[in-house]
């Protein structure tokens, strides 16, 4: 990568390197169980280089979100995109087991992330929890999309199923934050699809 410059100076360290390292940091221990010392020796760089790079904690944190969307959330567009209310469960839920547990870091950062944060008026708790909901109105949508299309076997409501079907991705999180494997997360997954009401 392109080293960028500050005050006239280049960076002698690579942002985007950097941004991965703080990205499994928090979600390793959360906003709040990081501290600076964690980042910036994961990270290979000092604080002033951070506040310089990417200003303070909070800003790296959001920073790292970002990246996590964009990075371990790219199934989400192919999974709304499926034509079946079902398939759209089963690409939501193949996606969050192998992001939740196929790497190195366990669990859902945006989990682990509102789960930790003990100040119910932190600014970081509120960018969690609206990434979020902006999640859940997307889901929401293509739901309301389904019952629309006759595609639900029974009557359902279209904010009660997306709360259903986000209530268990964030299971299957919180069973891989504790140790559940793959397989394990297989099974849970299988048992909501055999009650999923839908075509």
């Amino acid at each position: 990568m392109e080293k960028l410059a500050t005050r006239g100076r280049p960076r002698e360290f690579d942002v985007d390197q950097a941004l991965a390292a703080a990205l499994s940091v928090f979600w390793t221990k959360g906003y709040e169980g990081a501290s600076l010392t964690d980042l910036t020796e994961a990270m290979g760089i000092t604080r002033p280089s951070l506040y310089a790079a990417f200003g303070n904690k909070e800003e790296l944190f959001k920073q790292a979100l970002d990246l996590y969307e964009s990075e371990k959330l790219s199934y989400v567009k192919g999974a709304l995109e499926a034509p079946t209310a079902r398939g759209v469960v089963e690409r939501f839920l193949e996606g969050a087991i192998g992001n939740v547990a196929g790497g190195s870091c366990r669990g859902c950062l945006g989990v682990i992330a509102s789960v930790n944060c003990s100040n119910p008026d932190s600014p970081i708790r509120a960018e969690v929890l609206a990434r979020a909901e902006s999640s859940r109105a997307a889901i929401r949508q293509r739901m309301q999309r389904a019952i629309d299309e006759g595609d639900f076997l029974v009557p359902v409501d279209a904010e009660a199923i997306t709360r259903y079907m986000t209530t268990v991705m964030q299971g299957l999180s919180v069973q891989a934050s504790a140790g559940a494997s793959v397989e394990e997360l297989q099974e849970v997954a299988k048992a909501a699809l055999a009650m999923w009401p839908s075509k």
